[in-house]
């Protein structure tokens, strides 16, 4: 039997934030095009089955990123977690996400300790802090992210992978390292997406997504989303998970 006061830490989330209440944001976000609407929470994720719901991953899922007026000011991981727990209020959320970790690092101290939670939900979002070092090895890190998602799904837990937004097309990016860094992230949501099909993920592909091309989503280092690239990917996690609960195999049995 698992002892919870050893499990929870100050990111465990037992109960209802205040911000993740209204899940369709405030102000500019309401009215934004790629953001939650009203309603499209409760219509999307009612009746999902999870009650253990962990993140692991690098600075993607720890939350980083700036404030944005007019945008709820929330990690998406954090805004998901939010919205599922409006259908289930004793949703217990860990988010395990580290900045500068890359997916090696996620596997050896992040891994045993998503196990130890035992959860029916996870996210696994990693790799990216391994495209910004100087030798990207894309098959080691395919190698790490597919050891991580498959021991999870031989604990029984539904697995989440994610093929982040191309923050390369963004203006706000400095034109010398666009290309490299193009490739890098291309190679990675390729290798992901491929994981997702052989392992049967509920996949949550962004790459392409045409936000990618704005030039108000990065935050000030050039490197992660604001808060509305927070909310756009929050967004799009609800949209995928109700795609996923709403396939006919799942509407009577377990997800």
């Amino acid at each position: 039997m698992r002892n919870e006061s050893e499990l929870r830490d100050k990111r465990d989330k037992p109960e209802k934030s205040e911000k993740s209440v209204n899940p369709a944001g405030t102000d500019a976000e309401r009215l934004d095009p790629y953001c939650l609407k009203e309603g499209e929470v409760e219509e999307l994720l009612s009746g999902h089955p999870w009650r253990r719901f962990v993140a692991l991953g690098d600075s993607v899922v720890e939350g980083l990123g700036d404030a944005v007026p007019g945008y709820l000011d929330e990690p998406w991981v954090d805004r998901l977690a939010g919205a599922l727990r409006q259908h289930a209020g004793d949703l217990v959320f860990r988010n395990l996400g580290r900045r500068n970790t890359r997916a090696a690092l996620v596997r050896s101290t992040q891994l045993d300790k998503a196990l130890a939670f035992e959860p029916d939900l996870a996210l696994v979002a990693c790799g990216g802090y391994d495209t910004l070092v100087a030798r990207f090895d894309e098959h080691r890190v395919a190698s790490e992210i597919r050891a991580i998602v498959g021991a999870l799904q031989d604990r029984g837990s539904t697995v989440i992978t994610v093929s982040m937004i191309d923050s390369s097309r963004s203006p706000q990016l400095p034109p010398a390292v666009r290309e490299r860094f193009a490739r890098r992230l291309r190679a990675l949501s390729d290798a992901t997406s491929v994981i997702a099909r052989d392992l049967g993920t509920l996949h949550i592909d962004l790459f392409d997504h045409p936000v990618g091309d704005a030039d108000n989503l990065l935050s000030a280092d050039g490197k992660h989303a604001n808060r509305r690239g927070h909310a756009i990917a929050a967004a799009e996690a609800v949209r995928a998970v109700g795609a996923h609960l709403a396939r006919p195999e799942l509407r009577n049995g377990a997800a």
